[in-house]
Formats: structure tokens, C-alpha cells, sequence
């Protein structure tokens, strides 16, 4: 379509992105358990970026081994790491696509810490572990936060070393970031907690250091929430930071030298509004056990999950707050009070797939461009069909979140029978087309 403003380059201070889709941190555990990237992660990346967004945000990169989900994620934890990305960058670049890393720590949010983390409480702004899984945790002491501002400001400078686009700092889903931004989570009576200003001092650090590092003509982003509802599943817990108060964290993050913001919602992963859609508790059953033992309320989900006279408690809880907004786009009206806020290149993320809602939140000024991670995974081309005129795919993304729940424990894919004519061996193909090339050398 001519002048679909979906293909509309996207302009940044220091990059510039040949449309308004951009991949969003889809995390899959592609590469070796210490560290060390893979082929099948370069493959998983070319997929993207061959069906046609502007740019991809890589998924999840842990600086420190303290600080990953869990294992078998590509890190960025020393400079050993630099030739892997590089080869992905290359990659990448050959169809005309930016890559982008998001620079991350899980805080206490470590779904399965791996053996090097047993017995090794993670590093959060508080003690008190979190309420879904019961992941236990620390507070940081200030050397331990001096120690993370370095460890992100190195892996900043390392993106650059491998010729990737940029980075973005991972401040949102209850990871590290969030439990110091959020009032539902951060009890600290230091510098780091207590006022809005002073949860925000650990961001705002880390992108302070990092422009020191790599200068001012280096892109550097911030994916927040614009909402935590940190009360969504229990209704007994404390809120978390209402939206005038990220606002305000979007505008220091702008002063502080932020070039774009990627804007979603959630003050954990999954969270009821993030990713939007359903629950499917079948596959819960299956494989959350992985995870069971991660967390000392671990063992009380998989029952829940496993028992099917259980689960219409648990359904209830996770639904009761997602009635009020819509499966695509489900944070765009709160995005767009960010938007109306700052001066730099706005994202949003949660639900996007619809072309003509596309349009309509770039056009009617609620962002600038979209983040999509699911709809993607279902059409890897989302953004060739797109361009070629339809609103939707012929086998559209159905948000059934099977893919999420298959993460922790099976390759990323997607996992919705109904999309493969219930062939489940064709599905399982698909999955694995990923692994098709030899390994990376």
C-alpha cells in the first residue's frame, strides 16, 4: 500500500527504522547453558527480519549470570560474548532490519535459576519474595547496585563493539528495574527507595553511566510500564505505581538521555495484562513443573493447575482485572498519556496485530510505532502481509499465550493446533525449523 503510514521510516536521534514494527523481547532458550550463543539463535532471529520488520528487539540478554531467567540464554556478560552478537547483527542487517538488545536482570524474578543460582537468593530492592511463584530474594546493598550499573554499562558497551543498532534497558514485567520503580514492591529506606525520585535513582544511574560509556550517538532505549496493577492477581496486595507516576519516570528517563521509550505493563511475568489473552491451564499442567521448584509457592500453582476442580479459582483471579481492557493493544489509551509527555520516539507493546489498529494508534498520536511478539511467532511475515494490503493474516495470531507457556520448557514456537488443522507433527515441523542449519561455529 502506498504511504501506509505502517511503513513509514521511524526516526530516532541516532537511528532510523525503515517501518513501525518492531519485534518485541520474545524470550526463547536457543543457546548454550553457559551463556554462549547459538546458530539456532541467529536462525531464530533471521526469521524476523526476513519477513520484514523494521527492527528486532532482542529477547531477554542477562548481564550477569545472577541476573538471567533461566538457562540457556545468549548473555552479554563479557567481552567472550561480543563475536556471537556480531554474527547476529550481520545476520540481521542483510534484510535491511536494526537490532536492538535489551539489556536485562530478573532481580528475584528468576523463573528457573539454573545450578550455578541454587541456594543463591536473588538480587532484588527488597527482601520479601514475590507472591505468584514465592521466587526468594535480597536486597541489594549500594555495592551490590554500583556493582549492576557497571554490569550494564559494560554490556552497553559491548552492543556497540558488535555493531548492534542499540540497546534497551529491560525496566518493565517485575524485573530488576521494576522492583525498584514500583511502590507495590520497593520497601527500601535508603537513596534507592522511598520517594518516586529516589526508585527511579537505580534506572536513572545505570542510563547516566551507560552514555558516559558509549557517548551521546549511541541509541538507547527504555522498555517501562505505564502501569503495574500490582494487585492484579490478588486483590489483597498493595497497588503499584499508578500512571501519572511512570509519566513522570518517562520524562527523567528522557532528561536523562533516553532516545525512545518502549511502553507496556505489569509488575510480573506473565501478568494478567501482559501478555493479553488467555491462560491455557492444559499446558500449565504439562509443563510448569519445570519451574515448581523455583519458588516456595511453586509446588501450590502446578496443584492448582493440575487439578481441574482448582482451576476455575485460579481462572477467576488471573480474569478479574482484564475485563476493562481489550486483548490488542491492551496498555494503548494509558500509552498515549506517555506519549503526550515526552519528545522522544514512543513505542507500545501488548496485542498487536490488526492492521487497522495499527494505523489508528500511530495516526491518532498514541505511539509512534508497535513492539509485536506473539503475532509474529504465529506469522513470522506479519509485516510483508501487512504491506501488501491485508488487515490480518489468513491464520491470524488467536492470543491463546500456548506459546509462553510452552517456553520454559520446550523450544519457542507456536503451539496452537487449530493453526496447523490440529496436525500436531505439522506443528512440531514448524517448531523445529529453527534447528534446520548446523550449529554455530
Amino acid at each position: 500500500m502506498e504511504n501506509d503510514l505502517i511503513f513509514q521510516p521511524l526516526e530516532f536521534k541516532n537511528l532510523t527504522v525503515k517501518n513501525r514494527i518492531f519485534r518485541s523481547s520474545i524470550s526463547g532458550r536457543w543457546d548454550n547453558y553457559d551463556g554462549s550463543g547459538t546458530q539456532a539463535r541467529i536462525n531464530w532471529e533471521e526469521k524476523f527480519a526476513r519477513g520484514g520488520v523494521g527492527a528486532i528487539i532482542s529477547s531477554f540478554v542477562p548481564i550477569h549470570v545472577r541476573g538471567r531467567i533461566m538457562p540457556n540464554y545468549a548473555m552479554i556478560d563479557d567481552d567472550d560474548k561480543i563475536p556471537f552478537w556480531r554474527k547476529v547483527a550481520e545476520k540481521v542487517h542483510e534484510y535491511d532490519s536494526k537490532f536492538i538488545m535489551q539489556l536485562s536482570h530478573s532481580g528475584r524474578q528468576r523463573d528457573v535459576p539454573g545450578v550455578e543460582n541454587l541456594m543463591n537468593k536473588g538480587l532484588s530492592s527488597t527482601s520479601k519474595m514475590d507472591t505468584f511463584h514465592g521466587l526468594l530474594c535480597q536486597a541489594m546493598t549500594l555495592g551490590e547496585i554500583k556493582q549492576t550499573i557497571q554490569q550494564f554499562v559494560d554490556g552497553a558497551r559491548r552492543a556497540r563493539e558488535a555493531g548492534l543498532d542499540g540497546v534497551e534497558l529491560h525496566a518493565s514485567h517485575g524485573y530488576l528495574f521494576t522492583q525498584f520503580l514500583s511502590s507495590g514492591i520497593n520497601d527500601r529506606k535508603d537513596e534507592y527507595g522511598g520517594s518516586l525520585e529516589n526508585r527511579a535513582r537505580f534506572l536513572l544511574d545505570v542510563i547516566h553511566g551507560i552514555r558516559k560509556e558509549v557517548g551521546d550517538d549511541y541509541h538507547l532505549q527504555v522498555k517501562i510500564n505505564i502501569v503495574d496493577e500490582n494487585n492484579a492477581l490478588y486483590p489483597w496486595e498493595k497497588w503499584g505505581n499508578k500512571p501519572e507516576e511512570y509519566v513522570q519516570i518517562c520524562k527523567w528517563v528522557e532528561e536523562a538521555g533516553a532516545d525512545g521509550l518502549h511502553v507496556s505493563a505489569g509488575s510480573l511475568f506473565p501478568h494478567p495484562l501482559v501478555p493479553p489473552g488467555g491462560f491455557p491451564l492444559d499446558e500449565a499442567n504439562w509443563w510448569y513443573g519445570s519451574m515448581a521448584s523455583s519458588g516456595v509457592r511453586g509446588y501450590m500453582n502446578y496443584t492448582v493447575f493440575h487439578f481441574k476442580v482448582l482451576r476455575p479459582l485460579f481462572l477467576w483471579l488471573w480474569n478479574r482485572t482484564k475485563k476493562k481492557y481489550p486483548i490488542e493493544g491492551v496498555s494503548a489509551e494509558l500509552c498515549k498519556k506517555v506519549k503526550e509527555s515526552v519528545n522522544i520516539p514512543v513505542l507500545n507493546t501488548g496485542g498487536y496485530q490488526d492492521g487497522k489498529l495499527i494505523r489508528k494508534v500511530i495516526s491518532e498520536g498514541y505511539c509512534d510505532g508497535v513492539a509485536i511478539a506473539r503475532p509474529l511467532i504465529a506469522n513470522n511475515d506479519l509485516a510483508k502481509i501487512l504491506e501488501q494490503g491485508k488487515d490480518l493474516p489468513d491464520k491470524p495470531c488467536s492470543f491463546c499465550n500456548r506459546c509462553l507457556l510452552n517456553a520454559p520448557a520446550n523450544p519457542l514456537g507456536c503451539y496452537d493446533l487449530r493453526r496447523y488443522d490440529n496436525d500436531h507433527d505439522a506443528m512440531i515441523r514448524e517448531v523445529m525449523t529453527v534447528y534446520d542449519p548446523p550449529p554455530f561455529r
